[in-house]
């Protein structure tokens, strides 16, 4: 009976420490970048060859928009709706009745995109990329419910076997040097 609540136990203390140190890195990566949102995956080719479908970047400094320049790759929400995140270049800057007002467009692009390349203020700006991880968002556009949940469980399953698999080898060596004696 004491056997059942110590892997009971084992089970839920290894689950905690997995839940734990994922929100632990999620919240230090969020402070170290300063952003809410410090991962995006790349959605679409207009910014090829820079950036491609499947690039997972990471954003940082979402409170510099005044640092600006031309030629940053920055993350904002679409102007017109804010119902899209984009990734594209900044190719130009005007100041408007005191307002900074920037102009995108994607590498790949062959013009502006009225509503989403401009006009883009402080307020769309979300961050600028620090670091571009090839293609493994290509993984993450699978795991979309349920897959997500499935693979997740997949995982809590092996850690689950692996403990018991790793206690009961445990007790077989207990056992055996008990039964020698």
């Amino acid at each position: 009976m004491l056997e059942k609540k110590d892997k009971k136990f084992s089970i839920i203390k290894d689950i905690a420490i997995i839940v734990i140190g994922v929100v632990l890195i999620w919240f230090a990566v969020k402070v170290v970048f300063n952003v809410d949102n410090p991962f995006y995956v790349v959605s679409s080719g207009s910014m090829i060859p820079v950036l491609n479908i499947g690039d997972i970047l990471l954003v940082k400094d979402g409170n510099t928009f005044d640092s600006l320049k031309v030629g940053d790759i920055i993350v904002f929400n679409r102007p017109e709706g804010g119902d899209r995140v984009i990734v594209h270049r900044i190719i130009d800057m005007t100041d408007r009745f005191g307002e900074k007002i920037i102009v995108t467009k994607g590498d790949a692009n062959e013009g502006l995109i009225p509503g989403t390349d401009f006009p883009i203020r402080e307020k769309d700006y979300i961050g600028t990329v620090a670091y571009v991880v090839p293609k493994i968002g290509l993984v993450l556009k699978y795991l979309n419910p349920p897959v997500n949940y499935i693979i997740i469980a997949g995982i809590v399953g092996v850690l689950i076997y692996t403990n018991f698999r790793k206690r009961n080898d445990e007790k077989d060596k207990i056992e055996g040097k008990d039964s020698s004696l």
